[in-house]
């Protein structure tokens, strides 16, 4: 059928339009996505909480002449993940998650208080109630219930006001162990780009291989019993008591 020049300019009224066949309807169809978008922004490198400012001893071992490549920051960051993360990290992180979600405050002291006493420094105690106490402080303008008593405590681990704000907004478990991984490999790829120094493209090769790693760990991670939690890797701690007093530093101590 042809079209008038006249057809081009006329106004067509809004309820004529037939609606896409595809076009959802607000008032049946939930947001099943939003909880996952909530935890992008929650391990967003532009989250406000200064996690760029920390290398985690990664600054004094690439000094030391310990990590000087991509081979060897794949090994640093990997053995973390194995050794700690999966033993320390992310299970006490499940913990604190359920106890968000049972409004259980002796719960909340315990593992916040055991986290703490797993960081062997004063440099990676500063790192994790910095960010915790950051994030509780951020959660807090985000009206997010339970976050201000945090803002002072000295036991505001990171993983504490993480967990909080999953159970806030319905992060399955799952995606909350892998995110918070995935957030922590991300800033200590970037510490290593700049460091070591390596190009942008070993740096994304590299998350490539951190990535595969991140499923197993979580897998592991969700199998401890209180009991069989805890670790450490003795160079990493030795690297971050180092950095306290390392003369010339990018990162903070």
């Amino acid at each position: 059928m042809a079209v008038s020049p006249d057809d081009l300019f006329s106004v067509t009224s809004v309820s004529s339009v037939a609606k896409p066949p595809f076009a959802p309807s607000a008032e049946t169809t939930p947001d099943s996505g939003l909880a996952r978008r909530r935890l992008w922004q929650l391990i967003a490198p532009t989250l406000p909480v200064g996690a760029y400012s920390y290398s985690t001893g990664l600054e004094y071992a690439v000094e030391a002449g310990w990590v000087n490549s991509e081979a060897a920051a794949a090994d640093w960051i990997g053995a973390q993940l194995h050794h700690v993360h999966a033993h320390v990290d992310l299970p006490a992180l499940l913990r604190l998650h359920g106890c968000w979600g049972a409004k259980d405050s002796a719960g909340l002291d315990r593992w916040s208080a055991w986290l703490m006493a797993s960081r062997e420094t004063s440099e990676l105690r500063a790192e994790d109630t910095n960010q915790g106490r950051a994030l509780a402080r951020l959660l807090t303008d985000l009206d997010v219930g339970g976050a201000e008593p945090w803002v002072r405590r000295e036991d505001a681990a990171w993983a504490t006001l993480f967990a909080l704000a999953c159970a806030h907004w319905d992060v399955p478990t799952q995606e909350m162990l892998e995110g918070y991984l995935w957030a922590w490999c991300e800033n200590q790829v970037a510490a290593a780009v700049k460091l070591i120094p390596l190009g942008q493209t070993q740096g994304q090769r590299l998350l490539l291989q951190l990535a595969e790693q991140i499923g197993p760990v979580v897998m592991r991670a969700q199998t401890l019993d209180d009991e069989d939690m805890g670790g450490g890797l003795p160079g990493v701690m030795l690297a971050s008591a180092l950095h306290e007093t390392q003369y010339s530093r990018l990162f903070r101590s």
